[in-house]
């Protein structure tokens, strides 16, 4: 095992140094989950927790930073949307707090949202979706990305995980590249490692950390689950493109196709314009995701997760969680180190 821990700490040494951890396991960035608490809990034990600012004003940013400081003083990540209205000054925020580590998500930022963050003296991370989005993020100055799979959780891009591995990860190497989606186990985390990888992002993992604020029915609902009830959104008119969500289904993802119809057939009939109807249909999932974690209406909230569902069987603290992904990896590159003859065996 002393081999395997060496060989451990060799293939992600960029990806921990980079984020000034134990471990090059980043969490993800889940709205109303990844709050003060499961953030400071993934540093404190060995890994990169990353808060979610989402829609959030300035002043609730701000709070919540100040609050995951009090609890850790391990390294942590803030995640801004790029789409959001107040970007600019949620930057400058960031950088007045010492933010050191700062996650522009949800779309391409520009270079100069990039530049502005790298001028507080943080380290930009972006998300690249495709080879040609991440020559792009380099140009653009980004100090690493990380590569995410149609098989998470959320707003997904259409390449699973395993294909951008292999599409970026050997050609892409001026920066640290972390890899996401659909990712449980120690196994797979080395597998990407070796493949060139600095580290991996984990988020359906942690939902059911002890530390976790998610409603208690919120995280029932992914111990239940199975890797295949993780579903994408469906889009009923390729008029009204929508970005696919994937989350386990319930009455709320059926009810998004039923009023995707409706309003297709509204916007036939002449009752609405265009923009109008898109807007309706892009703000349906408001406030659904806190109905499900936060009051725990599973039935009508959304249960956004990735496909790793099935590999959530128990809550757990969050050391525990990061301790058995080390430990499975460990065990596979110990694996790795026997007779051949022992490996062959059936």
């Amino acid at each position: 095992m002393d081999k395997a821990r060496q060989r451990l700490e060799h293939l992600w040494q960029r990806g921990r140094e980079f984020l000034g951890t134990e471990y090059a396991i980043m969490g993800g960035a889940m709205s109303w989950i990844s709050e003060r608490n499961l953030v400071a809990a993934i540093s404190n034990g060995g890994g990169f927790g990353v808060l979610a600012c989402g829609s959030m004003p300035p002043e609730l940013l701000a709070e919540e930073i100040r609050a995951t400081q009090e609890r850790t003083l391990k390294p942590f990540g803030v995640n801004l949307i790029t789409m959001h209205p107040q970007l600019e000054t949620l930057i400058e925020l960031c950088g007045e707090m010492q933010v050191g580590h700062i996650v522009l998500a949800g779309g391409l930022p520009g270079s100069a949202a990039i530049k502005q963050a790298k001028d507080t003296g943080a380290k930009v991370i972006c998300f690249a979706p495709a080879l040609v989005a991440a020559r792009k993020l380099l140009r653009s100055g980004a100090d690493a990305l990380v590569i995410e799979g149609a098989e998470a959780g959320g707003h997904i891009g259409p390449v699973s995980t395993s294909v951008l591995a292999q599409e970026i990860l050997p050609v892409i190497d001026a920066v640290p590249v972390f890899v996401a989606g659909g990712i449980g186990r120690g196994e797979a985390v080395v597998s990407y490692l070796e493949m060139g990888a600095a580290g991996c992002q984990l988020g359906t993992r942690f939902v059911c950390a002890t530390e976790c604020i998610a409603h208690p029915e919120f995280k029932k609902a992914f111990i239940r689950a199975a890797a295949r009830d993780a579903m994408p959104s469906v889009q009923v008119d390729p008029q009204f493109p929508v970005i696919p969500v994937r989350a386990l289904g319930n009455n709320a993802t059926k009810r998004f196709t039923l009023f995707q119809l409706d309003i297709v057939a509204r916007f036939k009939a002449g009752e609405i314009d265009q923009k109008e109807a898109q807007l309706r249909i892009e703000h349906f999932w408001a406030g659904a995701l806190k109905k499900a974690v936060i009051d725990g209406d599973v039935e009508n909230g959304s249960l956004m997760a990735g496909q790793s569902v099935g590999m959530v069987s128990r809550e757990q603290p969050t050391a525990d969680i990061l301790q058995e992904l080390v430990d499975q990896a460990l065990a596979a590159l110990d694996a790795r180190e026997g007779p051949v003859s022992t490996r062959v065996q059936c």
